[in-house]
């Protein structure tokens, strides 16, 4: 893969153009976290527990703010919204597993085909800059590297399968000393940062984006000695990135609660109208599901053979439903493809996750902990940090406008002083 584009001079005075709104070229290396799973109680219990030095050094002396993520709170929808600047009424992501209306059938959405939007990443790297793209998961890697013109793409679950043809790098793990880690554990995100850092350090990058798992927060409340330990492992690394030269900027993808009320809709909906006249899909659904066993607090139904206001009002009966949505209101609310959307929308509340029929989960591999998991909007707010200070016009515009997790890129590159 070639990795020079036009001279540093030139590319300083180039603006990319995407999705409505105009990036400049970066000044220097800007690295994009999307720390999956950080609800806020993970960053302001770090704070209380002195945990966290970089990340307040970071608020204190760069920006830091609330934002709200995209509602399904899921990871590919908002990955692709961070990475297009963009909601998924635009880029066409709007789940990580929902019903292909043309066959009829529920499939991952982990196709490039799928998307409806050039990322940020690829046009960047059309207009010559050195783009670096480091996944947890292979499911994203995919979709975030779609279009790349050049550059390095590759998921640390698939670290040993690098090649410099397909993914624009080899041997990593021998770079960094690290073994492919278990998709299932703290390391594979650890060692996203690590590569990143060592890529950093060698290779300067332009633009890098770094996508981690959210296997910790699923797995262990803010405050415990296992969340503890894997976020202040993630503050070394963004102290280490900003030593070396980069701008880093932080958000995530969606937040995490503790569920103990679990509503196996597609039994209750089987038990009211018969068999087959609904279809409970499970947007959360993706190949890793033994640390959430499938369920979250977002279900979309399809009425095959039923009166949808009828089914709608059946659903918003049931404890635990904060909210039902048809389709027109659900992509007005949460801005949705309004093709890729289901007769309704389903929420549950801060403590409810809504699955399908209980047969379909397997929640065996969670042992003793208690299910945690996310998908409503009750995991919507998320950090929004910079290492650096932002422009009085940024400022003004953050206490004025919605801010929003996929601005990142925007307050960044174009309004984070210096750059």
């Amino acid at each position: 893969m070639p990795e020079r584009g036009p001279n540093q001079h030139n590319r300083q005075h180039q603006t990319v153009f995407l999705n409505q709104r105009a990036y400049a070229f970066p000044r220097r290396p800007v690295v994009a976290i999307c720390i999956d799973g950080c609800d806020p109680a993970y960053i302001k219990t770090g704070l209380a527990q002195n945990i966290l030095p970089n990340i307040r050094r970071f608020l204190t002396q760069g920006f830091g703010a609330w934002a709200d993520a995209v509602v399904p709170t899921f990871t590919n929808p908002n990955n692709l919204s961070i990475v297009t600047g963009s909601p998924p009424a635009v880029h066409g992501i709007s789940g990580n597993y929902f019903l292909d209306p043309t066959t009829g059938q529920a499939v991952m959405m982990t196709d490039p085909g799928q998307l409806r939007s050039e990322t940020l990443l690829a046009r960047f790297s059309h207009s010559g800059a050195k783009v670096t793209v480091i996944t947890a998961k292979e499911k994203l890697r995919r979709l975030l590297g779609h279009g790349l013109a050049a550059g390095i793409c590759f998921s640390a679950e698939k670290a040993e399968d690098c090649t410099i043809p397909a993914h624009g790098i080899e041997d990593i793990c021998q770079q960094i000393g690290r073994p492919q880690p278990d998709v299932y554990s703290a390391e594979l995100s650890l060692f996203v940062l690590e590569a990143g850092l060592a890529l950093l350090e060698q290779r300067r990058p332009d633009l890098m984006y770094l996508s981690l798992s959210d296997y910790v927060q699923h797995k262990h409340a803010p405050g415990s000695a296992e969340a503890n330990a894997f976020y202040a492992a993630l503050d070394r690394a963004c102290g280490q990135l900003a030593e070396a030269g980069a701008l880093v900027a932080l958000t995530a993808d969606h937040g995490m609660n503790a569920k103990p009320r679990v509503v196996f809709l597609q039994d209750m909906l089987n038990a009211r109208y018969g068999p087959g006249q609904t279809r409970v899909i499970c947007p959360i659904t993706d190949p890793y599901v033994a640390h959430h066993g499938a369920l979250g607090s977002c279900v979309r139904v399809y009425c095959t053979g039923t009166d949808r206001a009828a089914v709608r009002a059946v659903i918003a009966s049931i404890p635990g439903v904060e909210a039902v949505y048809d389709t027109p209101a659900a992509c007005e609310q949460f801005l949705l493809p309004p093709d890729r959307e289901a007769d309704l929308l389903v929420l549950g509340d801060k403590k409810t996750a809504i699955g399908a029929a209980e047969r379909d989960h397997d929640l065996s591999e969670l042992g003793d902990a208690p299910l945690r998991s996310h998908g409503g909007r009750a995991e919507q707010v998320v950090p929004f940090i910079l290492s650096e200070p932002i422009s009085e016009e940024y400022q003004r515009r953050a206490a004025t406008v919605r801010l929003r997790n996929f601005d990142l890129f925007d307050y960044a590159l174009n309004g984070a002083r210096g750059m």
